[in-house]
């Protein structure tokens, strides 16, 4: 983990900034919209030329119903449940090729690997849409 502060200093931290007045309002509006729209999680078998790794490529409802993508990698030998790592991805990056993210699953972990939305770029590919925003990023663009 990348911190600008040592722990005692970002325990105490405040932001300086006071949140907006419609704050609380506009995420219990748009939490309760999401109710509206199912999960519906997909978890498809991927082929990813790998022995030693299961991959599942990821789908599921996210805002407004659109969906979004990620890896799921999972050792190829397991016997019952293991650890999971969750990695969300910053903006500008994106989920890749499975093959660019086997440590985890191949220390052990279950590992889920998180598309931003409309996000990625030539150096790690995205494939999560943005419909409400703008496609991914592409240098020369």
């Amino acid at each position: 983990m990348q911190v600008d502060l040592p722990l005692d200093r970002l325990v105490q931290y405040e932001y300086p900034h006071p949140e907006p007045d419609d704050f609380d309002s506009f995420w219990s509006r748009t939490l309760h919209e999401q109710t509206a729209h199912p999960l519906d999680p997909r978890f498809e078998p991927v082929d990813a030329l790998v022995r030693t790794v299961d991959v599942y490529d990821v789908t599921f409802g996210g805002y407004a119903g659109d969906d979004v993508k990620g890896w799921l990698l999972l050792p190829h030998e397991r016997t019952g449940p293991l650890p999971l790592v969750v990695e969300y991805l910053g903006y500008g990056s994106g989920r890749g090729h499975p093959v660019e993210s086997l440590a985890y699953a191949s220390a052990g972990f279950a590992h889920a690997i998180m598309d931003s939305r409309g996000q990625g770029s030539a150096l790690r590919a995205g494939h999560t849409a943005d419909p409400h925003g703008a496609d991914p990023p592409r240098p020369g663009s």
